[in-house]
């Protein structure tokens, strides 16, 4: 098997997308399965990793540092030298034209689903029809086009479920993991914590609307309007920070920035008492995972991806609206702390991405348990 994994729309703020790429990556690597990654960057270039080799092709700015390849032929140049048996697609427009490459050569097609392109479009245009017709579209085309695609949760699953039964394309669920070692419950001591303290909240993630980070911020400023000691620190960034400061008005929010470095991300999180991640079309939210290995249980939004991670134990669902959500805080918070802690770190323990990658390589092998059905 030669996997080759194609990423598009690649920009400073594309974390989970990335560190999902590399996660499976390294493990395809420690299983002896070539792999080779075709990313859009500034200028050609070629590196050799541990987890096999990285291809970046001169590909234009389109908005927020982000970059697209827009000549997928310069792509199929890059294939036709590396020969793999699977191709990974994390991409549903302008890389679209290599799959018909892949069906002339006999080379399996994966479509990697990281986000669900209706809801999210809606999301960032304040519009309803108008992106879901065109998603629609694209989503009938695509089932058409691959072998197999590839979701993380049971919301994303419905973008597809339909069209990809009629077109007979099989929709597999596969969940993300999380690094179990750089991020948890020891970067944070317990037993410093004053009862007096306020409440700590933290939020993480890019500073987008489709994301809903005004979501996180209302609710701390809801809390904080009840008169709950509460404070929220924010890390991340993006083209709504200015907004999100502007909301956050006196209440105790504070504005971090992105954070490259996994390992102080981790640190922050587990000196937090609940993250919020509230987001209600997120199709995963490995953020949730990372909040949950720290062992900070999580609040989020009753729909979505990331409801399906957290459980009773481990957190709490609510309506994604300002009050609900500081209701679902408050009760969490109520717990007895250490057990609230260590129900967290249980519910991620459950999600390895050693699990993500035996699942991922058989669709990739095309293996009848795999692409029979999600799961």
């Amino acid at each position: 098997m030669r996997i080759a994994q194609l990423a598009n729309f690649v920009g400073p703020a594309s974390g989970g997308m990335r560190v999902a790429l590399e996660a499976l990556a390294r493990g395809y690597a420690a299983r002896g399965v070539p792999r080779l990654l075709v990313v859009p960057g500034p200028t050609d270039a070629r590196t050799t990793t541990a987890a096999g080799e990285v291809v970046q092709l001169r590909a234009p700015r389109v908005g927020g540092g982000y970059r697209l390849i827009v000549e997928p032929w310069r792509v199929v140049d890059v294939l036709e030298r590396f020969a793999p048996t699977s191709v990974e697609l994390s991409d549903k427009t302008t890389l679209l034209p290599v799959t018909r490459w892949a069906r002339r050569q006999g080379v399996r097609t994966v479509l990697f689903s990281h986000e669900h392109l209706g809801e999210m479009l809606a999301g960032r245009t304040g519009l309803e029809l108008g992106p879901r017709l065109s998603v629609g579209l694209l989503n009938r085309l695509l089932v058409r086009s691959v072998d197999a695609v590839v979701v993380t949760s049971r919301y994303a699953e419905g973008e597809f479920a339909a069209l990809a039964a009629g077109a007979g394309c099989p929709v597999v669920r596969v969940p993300l993991g999380v690094d179990l070692e750089t991020f948890t419950p020891a970067g944070r001591s317990a037993g410093s914590v004053r009862r007096d303290a306020p409440l700590r909240l933290v939020h993480v993630g890019r500073l987008s609307r489709e994301k809903s980070p005004h979501l996180a911020v209302a609710t701390a400023v809801e809390l904080h309007r009840r008169g709950v000691p509460v404070t929220l620190d924010v890390w991340g960034d993006g083209p709504h920070r200015d907004e999100l400061v502007a909301l956050a008005g006196d209440a105790p929010v504070r504005f971090g920035g992105y954070v490259a470095d996994r390992a102080a991300l981790g640190a922050a999180l587990a000196g937090a008492d609940v993250a919020l991640s509230v987001c209600p079309t997120e199709t995963f939210g490995l953020a949730v995972l990372e909040a949950l290995a720290s062992g900070t249980p999580v609040v989020t939004a009753d729909t979505g991806g990331a409801c399906e991670i957290v459980d009773a134990a481990s957190g709490a669902w609510a309506p994604a609206l300002p009050g609900p959500l500081a209701d679902a805080v408050l009760r969490v918070a109520a717990r007895p702390e250490a057990a609230r802690r260590r129900a967290a770190r249980r519910r991620a323990e459950l999600f390895t991405w050693d699990r993500s990658v035996e699942r991922m390589l058989a669709v990739h092998a095309g293996e009848p348990d795999a692409v029979g059905a999600a799961g």
